[in-house]
């Protein structure tokens, strides 16, 4: 149900400059082309993203990401320093935003699929007893979930958030020399999580422990051009449900859509006061 969606990098990076970080759960932008790699120095592999990478890296892994379009940079964001930091810095920012949307953007087009196709959950959806919605537009499905089942859903998406920020001796944050797209595994103790978290958001189960840098370098690659697709796939999606006839290939497929997919509550609160 979620709508992180993207058109182009440009507009994307140019969200999160101004947005930083503060991006809601059913409405973020993405972005989609020039690509990144990761440490011009002492990596072998791509797949071991390396650290502080330059434009040249990011013009060797866009080769090998697509060889038909290479890099694409009409900005020229891989040469600028955002916030009055380093290239390298403002490359991290940029790496680690397109990771993160794309990631974002696939869980999108997995959920506008489900949901599309009236899947739910048998039980209830409240502690009311209040069932999930049968609504089988998607947009339309968000809509009518109900406004304190949203809160919830923003503050585990708020509390990630901060999490993924965090830099500490075991994980470098990635405008400081760490990994973009690498989020940090959740900790217990005095230094950390109150309580056991027996599990990692990424690979909870270990399955990854011994994969050969090849396979990385390899999954890595897939996983960004996989994201790249998605956000243009639900973004293509939305288009066509909110002005029908803009995706000629959807036409018909997909069911239209008067509301507002960008907002994350039906009614405008921010609004109200000023009449809207």
């Amino acid at each position: 149900v979620v709508c992180f969606l993207d058109v182009t990098l440009p507009y994307t990076y140019f969200l999160e400059t101004v947005r930083s970080k503060m991006k809601l759960a059913a409405l973020s932008l993405s972005l989609a082309a020039s690509a990144a790699a990761f440490a011009p120095t002492q990596t072998s592999s791509r797949g071991q993203v390396s650290l502080q990478e330059t434009k040249a890296d990011l013009e060797a892994l866009a080769k090998e990401l697509n060889p038909v379009l290479g890099f694409y940079d009409p900005l020229n964001l891989a040469e600028a320093e955002f916030w009055g930091q380093s290239n390298e810095a403002t490359i991290g920012f940029l790496r680690h935003a397109e990771i993160k949307h794309g990631r974002i953007a696939m869980f999108a087009f997995v959920g506008y699929i489900v949901h599309a196709n009236g899947i739910k959950f048998p039980w209830a959806m409240q502690m009311d007893g209040t069932p999930f919605p049968s609504e089988t537009n998607p947009p339309a499905l968000w809509d009518a979930v109900s406004d304190s089942a949203k809160w919830q859903i923003f503050s585990l998406i708020a509390f990630l958030e901060f999490w993924s920020e965090l830099s500490t001796p075991t994980h470098k944050h990635y405008m400081a020399g760490g990994k973009p797209g690498d989020y940090p595994d959740f900790v217990s103790g005095p230094e950390g999580i109150p309580h056991p978290v027996p599990f990692s958001l990424y690979d909870p189960f270990k399955l990854s422990k011994n994969m050969s840098e090849e396979t990385k370098a390899r999954r890595l690659r897939a996983e960004i051009n996989n994201g790249r697709l998605a956000q243009l796939s639900i973004l293509a999606f939305l288009s066509e449900q909110c002005a029908p006839g803009s995706v000629p290939l959807l036409k018909g497929v997909v069911p239209a859509y008067d509301g507002e997919p960008m907002a994350p509550f039906v009614t405008n609160y921010l609004g109200q006061p000023f009449g809207y």
